[in-house]
Order: structure tokens, then sequence, then C-alpha cells
């Protein structure tokens, strides 16, 4: 997936032979593409696998699993098969095809060209849309309708801890005077217009609206919970020797995945008891791999992107562990 930082363009899948390459060590095993957005690291896992081999495909965007199953675009492979979910429910995409452990799962996390590129999509302060900002828009709430409703203190918030934005509340300000003045923000073009006069310094490079737009997806989709939610069911899901492969685009992403990774990859010791043995490791890191200067020229949305790999151990869970 992808930041806004560019003018539409065709889509290309970041990491793309980095993340299948790290990914897939067992040709005959089965493997989980959580977000199948357009299919680039599908089509290319599956050309690695065996006739045993098997692929499960997940994506909350209606629009990617048409993608995926209709037309000129539609994988017809008997080893594939593509789910309309969220990308943290795939053990139960698992359990109802029938798979106990994976060998992999692949994570690119965030939105995608497409999306960015559809102005009916409301994801992009670079193009006039509805204010929606929703992966799948069949469900949940949209930004407009949260801009809408939300206490001040709230939205101040939202964009102070999901955008880093140090103008967090004078942005929550203007968007309440303005929405007690009759006029609620319903486009794209308004709420950046809004932003674009209370942000005052400007980042080298990054539009004012870009933090906000940030933080306003990363509510109505719920992303940061659910990547959360999605990397402690690896604990359970992963065969020793499965790989988990994540790709992120900014930094509290990134920061989760890390902090997870590193978090299961040390022994833990029990200070309580300090002459226990200590509790073994569930991951063994593995990468953290940067595009090429070459991918970044070729196209300047992966600059932010960063692939994290780790190897899931065989060491067995604790008995009170529960998969979330």
């Amino acid at each position: 997936m992808v930041q806004d930082d560019a003018v539409p363009r065709q889509h290309r899948t970041v990491l793309l032979h980095e993340a299948v390459d790290a990914l897939v060590h067992r040709p005959d095993g089965t493997y989980v593409d959580g977000t199948f957005g357009r299919g680039g690291h599908s089509r290319l896992i599956l050309s690695r696998l065996s006739p045993e081999g098997r692929l499960l495909a997940i994506d909350r965007d209606p629009e990617a699993v048409a993608h995926a199953t209709q037309g000129e675009s539609g994988i017809a492979d008997p080893r594939f098969s593509i789910d309309h979910n969220r990308f943290a429910d795939y053990p139960a995409v698992m359990a109802r095809h029938g798979v106990a452990q994976l060998d992999g799962l692949l994570l690119d996390i965030g939105v995608s060209s497409p999306q960015i590129d559809d102005p009916a999509r409301g994801f992009s302060f670079r193009h006039d849309g509805p204010l929606d900002m929703r992966m799948d828009p069949t469900r949940g709430q949209s930004a407009a309708e949260f801009l809408a409703t939300a206490p001040k203190e709230r939205i101040a918030e939202v964009v102070r801890d999901y955008g880093e934005e140090r103008f967090a509340p004078a942005i929550a300000r203007a968007v309440v005077a303005r929405r007690e003045a009759g006029h609620v923000l319903q486009r794209t073009s308004e709420l950046a217009e809004l932003l674009a006069s209370v942000v005052r310094t400007r980042e080298r490079g990054q539009d004012p609206a870009t933090r906000t737009f940030q933080a306003l997806r990363i509510l109505v989709n719920g992303e940061l919970d659910e990547l959360e939610q999605a990397l402690e069911a690896s604990l359970a899901a992963l065969k020793p020797g499965g790989r988990l492969a994540v790709i992120s685009f900014h930094s509290l992403e990134d920061r989760i995945v890390k902090t997870f990774i590193n978090r299961h990859s040390r022994e833990e010791f029990d200070r309580r008891a300090p002459f226990a043995e200590p509790k073994p490791a569930l991951f063994n890191a593995l990468a953290r791999i940067k595009p090429s200067d070459e991918e970044v020229s070729g196209n300047g949305r992966s600059r932010s992107a960063v692939l994290r790999v780790a190897e899931r151990t065989d060491v067995a869970l604790p008995p009170v562990w529960t998969r979330p």
C-alpha cells in the first residue's frame, strides 16, 4: 500500500520481489495474503508455489475482491481463494477453508494506489470527492460522519495521535467552528482548504493536509488496532518455520510491527524469579528491508515503505495463551 504523495499513476506493487522472496520458503505450503489490493504479491506467490501449494487472499475492499474474481483480471487458479474481510480476521478465514496453520503471512498495510487515485473513495486531498475514506464503503462510519458529530477534544486527539500533527487543537477548533456555523465538511476539497488555512508551517515536500488525512483514514478503518490483532494472532497461526512479512508506510505502523517482533524474538526473563529459566523466543527476526533507489526513482510512493520479516520458532505457546 502507499502514501498520498503523487499524481495518479499505474498501480505498482511495492517491494514485490523482496516480500515474496522472504515469504515463500516452501513451494507446497499454505500462505495468506491479507491485503490483496490489485494482486501483485498474490500473483507472484502463486508463481512460486507447486501444484500442492495454496494461497488464501483477503481484502476488505469490495473492488479488490471483484478485481480478483471478475473479468480479465480474475485469478482462475484452484490453489487460490479470496475472502471479503478484514485482514485481522484471517484466523476465521483459515478455519472456513480448513487450514490449521500457515507457512507464511503477508500484510501490506495502508491504502492502495487505486484507492487514493479514485476521487469517489475520498482518500486523497489532491482530488475533490466525498469525504469518505472507508476501505470497505459498505460498513462503518465515514470521515465526514466522524467530523460532523465528534467533540472537539476527540477530533484533536485523533489528529494528534494518528497524524502526529502539532496543529491538532487548532484544526479541531476550526472544524467545530465551521460545523457550528452550519457548514459541515462533506468534501475532501473542503477539508483540504480548511487545513491549508490552519496549518501555518510547511514541511518540505509535504502538503498541510497530509497528516490530518492520514489520521482520519487510520481512525475510520481502525488500522492500528487491526494490525495489532493480526500480529498477535500470528503466534498461533504460523507453523514452526513459518514466515511473517509486513510492509508498512509510516512510523506508527512500523513502530507496532518492530515492537511486536522485538518483544517475541528475545528470551524473556521473569524479574520476580531471577533463577528461573527464561521463556524462549517465539520469533527470529530475519530482516528489515527498504526499497532500492531504483524502485523509489520509478515509484515515489514506495519511498517510506519498510518490510520487516520474522520466522516462527518451534517454541510452543504457553497453555494460558489464547488466540485473539
